[in-house]
């Protein structure tokens, strides 16, 4: 089971960063104005998310396993992980565009701007992976 979680953690963090990174790129393009700025905080956080995102999969993972070593699943704990990973992901956005644009109170609006955006993507993509048996050959 440990070899087939870690393939479902790599896709779950590749498609949540392609879904993640095409909203950061559009809302900082919209907030800055300039197309290449919000592109440049885009491509900056593939590498920085998909590290994080994994790591937080992996503690998800295993927090949350029952004795018999099964995932217990609930609309709560997806929300939990919603909030969980949204101020992860929210503090390295705001860390990234302030460096990028060099100014801290853009990255303050991109991240605060991606709090609802980001927060409603992410609860549906976690819904729609729990979903999907993929990376767990012992779930029905």
């Amino acid at each position: 089971m440990k070899d087939q979680s870690r393939k479902r953690h790599i896709a779950k963090t590749i498609t949540w960063r392609m879904v993640g990174t095409l909203d950061t790129i559009l809302l900082s393009w919209l907030i800055t104005g300039n197309p290449w700025t919000g592109l440049k905080i885009g491509l900056a956080e593939v590498v920085t998310k998909m590290v994080l995102y994994y790591f937080h999969e992996r503690v998800w993972f295993k927090i949350n396993l029952s004795e018999k070593g099964v995932i217990r699943e609930s609309r709560k704990r997806h929300i939990a992980k919603t909030f969980t990973w949204r101020g992860v992901g929210t503090l390295d956005t705001m860390l990234l565009s302030w460096l990028i644009t060099g100014n801290p109170l853009t990255g303050l609006k991109i991240g605060l701007s991606e709090l609802l955006t980001k927060m409603i993507l992410y609860y549906l993509h976690e819904r729609v992976w729990y979903r999907t048996n993929y990376g767990l050959p012992n779930r029905k």
